[in-house]
Parts: structure tokens; C-alpha cells; sequence
């Protein structure tokens, strides 16, 4: 009887997923397999609240391939020994595993590899798991990647895509292969209360309702932060439970000028991925080099304190960091504010930043959290380095009732409108009540100090 094994990483679906669809059709036994290496955790994935949604992730997947008369194989160890190990107890041919990006997922294929070779299995790496379009398939001339997002999204919306693979209707595991439990949410500690449910039952549910309406509006409504009318699909992405090809596919069928804004999104997604793949050091060393330095010392560690409790004095970067601690999740458009106050107001390190963002994010992806803030600080793919967010207009702009910041800043309820964004131009006994700091530095200040430590644009 032919076997072949499954090894699940950041792909955890039925649904459009290759290397389960491979294995289907080229065996007659199959191995899905997820491992829990502490290697792994020692990237720094193992934050609460990615160990939390990861347990609903494999639960849930679990409990699909159940219904198709498999289960899930949990084990726990070196990713590579459990993989050979269980490959020689079923006297699997294959091995069958979505392709990485990171430097850490590329030695850990290429160990695999070597190791399975020994034993005359077949390792298959599949590209299209993870991204849409897979790093390296699209370059421009004279370099092995693109820097510059516009000239990518053309290539990229350009670029034909395979049809989705249905999830498949039977499977069968050998009997014999043994478990660890899976994993449950209820047994890890330290999780933001807000967390949202993981799992493909609750991607495919999630996509599909936003496709339904929501949607539409995306264009016109994706920077409004008090009307959160962002798909928050992000975490499922980041886990695989949604495939990123699979929603492309359906935002197109359904059309118009929302489905374009989301599609770009999803593109955005994929160009951070194919820069960390060509450029895998950018995971923590600066993707451009700019001359200047940061703040360091004692002041410096005060401010990214107060920064990381949402105490900085500017409402709407407080709102956002906030919303971080209490959800796991923060709205796009905060990313950006609370990244730029950071790294160009205060003049801190992006690296201490991103370790902060990684650490609560159930979205924390390695290309696209650390690639991002590089964009903001001025260290990555960004064409305009200097530009500095002001976290006062941005607040009116895209907060201009104060809803956003009423909601996660409670000592700033009782103001209205607009002025909730500038609570220091209260005067006298009306100040002095609020229960909320000074800024940490005036935007003024912060830009002369930016321009003397980063250089001239």
C-alpha cells in the first residue's frame, strides 16, 4: 500500500491546499502531520496569542479531515526527525509540504531534504500555498526581485492563476501512526482577551461574509478607523486556514472598485514575501541602509515603555496600541501611525518595535511585520524615506468624530468630536482631570530631531 505524508507549517486548510491534493491523488495512504518544534518557538512564534489561535487552527483542521475519515497527526520534536521517522514506520514514498519564504523555513526543506534522500523518499516542495503568485516567479530585468511595490502589482495583476483546488471528499491514515492530543486555546496562558477564533471553518465563514457586502465599501472605507471595514482576514492568512489564491479569485468574481482595493492588499501581501525571500536577512537587519542612527539609553527605553502601554500623549497612537494589548489584532492604518511615531517621531529602533508587534500580533508574520516597519522607518522599499506620519492630522483624517479614540482611550471619553485628538489644549481644572500624559515630545520637536539623527531627505 503507497503512503504519503502531509507536512502541515503555515498552511492549515482543506480547502486549495496542493500538497494535501498531491498526496490524494498519488497514494493511497496518507500522513497529515503537523510538528511542534521548539526550534519553531525559539523564532519567536511562541507568543500567547499566536499559540492560541494555532490551537483552533489545529483543532479545526482536525475536525475536517475527521469528516473526510483522516485526523491530524500531532508530534511533538525536531521537525525533520519526526517527519523521517514517521516516513520509515509507514514506508511512505513521498513527502509533501508547502514552500517557505523565510531563511528558517528554507534550511529547515533543505535538512528535510537531505534526510529523506538517505532513506530514498522524495521531498516535494509546492510553491502557491502561502502566496499567490510565488516568490521568484516574476522579476524585473537584472535583479532577482522586485524593490518597488507599483512596478510588482503591475507584473503581478498580470500574472495568470490556477483555479482553486476543492478540499478533498476521502482520505485515509494508516491506523497504527500515533498522536499527541491536539493542542486546545483553554490551556494557554497570557492570551489578549479580545482574540478572535481561528480555524478554516472560520476563515471560509469570515470571506464569505465579507464578500457578501462589506466588501464593496472597502475602497472608500479601509482607513476608517472607529468603522473597522477591514476584512480582518490577516490572521487567517498568516495560518493558512484561508487560501490567499482562493480569496483573489472569489474578489474577483465578485468585482468592482472594493474587490480591486482588497486584490491590491492581497499583492501588497505577496511583495513583502518575494523581498523576503530574495533578501532574507531583512527579517532583522535594515533592507537599505540610511545614514543616521537611534536613540538609545535611558530616555530612549522610557519612551518605547511608554509607546508599548499606549501612554504617549497623542490619542489616536494610544487608541492603537491599546487595541493591540486587548485584541491581538490592530487596524492597518494604526500600524502605520504607531510605526511612524516610533521609529520617526521618537527616533527608536524599528527592531524594538517589530519584537513588540511580534509578541502580541496573532497576525505576526515575519515578511510582512518586519517588512512593513522597515517601509515606515525608512529602511525598506519605501521611494519617500523621510515622510513622517503626524499622528494629530492623521487622528482628524481618519478618525474625525473621535469614535476610535473614545472607545480604547476611556480617560478621554468625555471629549467630543475632534478635540479628543489634542486633549493638551484644554485649559486649567478641564485638563487637570483627565487622567492621561503630556506628549511624550512635541511633532515639531520629534521632526528636527528626526532630520538631525536620520540626515537631510
Amino acid at each position: 500500500m503507497t503512503v504519503s505524508v502531509v507536512l502541515y507549517t503555515s498552511d492549515l486548510r482543506v480547502h486549495d491546499h496542493p500538497p494535501l491534493r498531491a498526496a490524494v491523488q498519488g497514494a493511497e495512504e496518507v500522513v497529515p502531520v503537523f510538528v511542534r518544534d521548539p526550534a519553531v518557538d525559539r523564532t519567536g512564534f511562541a507568543a500567547p496569542n499566536r499559540l492560541a489561535f494555532l490551537a483552533d487552527c489545529l483543532e479545526d483542521l482536525d475536525r475536517a479531515l475527521r469528516e473526510r475519515g483522516g485526523r491530524l497527526v500531532v508530534r511533538d520534536g525536531d521537525t525533520v526527525a519526526e517527519v523521517r521517522a514517521l516516513a520509515r514506520q509507514t514506508g511512505a514514498d513521498e513527502v509533501h509540504v508547502a514552500a517557505g519564504v523565510t531563511a528558517f523555513a528554507r534550511r529547515r526543506e533543505a535538512r528535510l531534504r537531505e534526510a529523506l534522500e538517505e532513506d530514498g523518499c522524495r521531498l516535494y516542495v509546492h510553491d502557491g500555498v502561502v502566496t499567490v503568485v510565488p516568490p521568484g516567479d516574476i522579476v524585473p530585468r537584472g535583479s532577482d526581485h522586485f524593490a518597488v511595490f507599483t512596478p510588482y502589482h503591475r507584473r503581478w495583476a498580470a500574472q495568470p492563476l490556477r483555479a482553486p483546488f476543492a478540499a478533498p471528499r476521502r482520505l485515509r491514515v494508516p491506523s497504527d501512526v500515533r498522536s499527541e492530543p491536539v493542542p486546545r486555546r483553554s490551556a494557554v496562558a497570557g492570551v489578549s482577551p479580545g482574540l478572535p477564533a481561528g480555524g478554516e471553518s472560520e476563515a471560509r465563514e469570515r470571506l464569505a461574509s465579507w464578500l457578501a457586502g462589506p466588501l464593496d465599501a472597502y475602497e472608500d472605507r479601509h482607513d476608517d478607523l472607529a468603522g473597522d471595514a477591514t476584512s480582518r482576514l490577516s490572521p487567517h492568512l498568516h495560518f493558512g486556514t484561508l487560501s490567499a489564491a482562493e480569496a483573489v479569485h472569489r474578489a474577483r468574481r465578485r468585482g468592482g472598485a472594493g474587490a480591486d482595493a482588497f486584490v491590491r492588499q492581497l499583492c501588497w501581501r505577496d511583495f513583502h514575501h518575494q523581498v523576503l525571500a530574495a533578501r532574507p536577512r531583512a527579517a532583522g537587519s535594515d533592507y537599505r541602509s540610511r545614514p543616521g542612527r537611534w536613540r538609545e539609553g535611558a530616555d530612549a527605553e522610557a519612551d518605547l515603555a511608554a509607546w508599548r502601554e499606549g501612554r504617549t500623549g497623542y490619542p489616536v497612537v494610544d487608541a492603537a496600541m491599546r487595541q493591540l494589548a486587548h485584541e491581538g489584532w490592530m487596524h492597518n492604518r494604526g500600524r502605520l501611525l504607531t510605526a511612524s511615531f516610533l521609529s520617526k517621531t521618537l527616533c527608536v529602533d524599528w527592531r524594538a518595535g517589530a519584537r513588540y508587534f511580534l509578541g502580541l500580533l496573532v497576525d505576526g508574520d515575519v515578511a510582512n511585520n518586519q517588512l512593513n516597519w522597515q517601509w515606515v522607518a525608512g529602511t525598506g522599499t519605501d521611494t519617500r524615506p523621510h515622510r513622517v506620519l503626524n499622528p494629530v492630522l492623521q487622528g482628524k483624517r481618519y478618525d474625525p468624530d473621535g469614535a476610535y479614540v473614545r472607545r480604547w482611550v476611556p480617560e478621554l471619553a468625555g471629549l467630543d468630536g475632534p478635540a479628543v485628538h489634542e486633549p493638551w489644549r484644554l485649559a486649567g481644572p478641564d485638563r487637570a482631570a483627565l487622567d492621561y500624559p503630556e506628549p511624550l515630545i512635541g511633532l515639531s520637536e520629534g521632526s528636527a530631531r528626526f532630520r538631525q539623527l536620520r540626515g537631510p531627505a
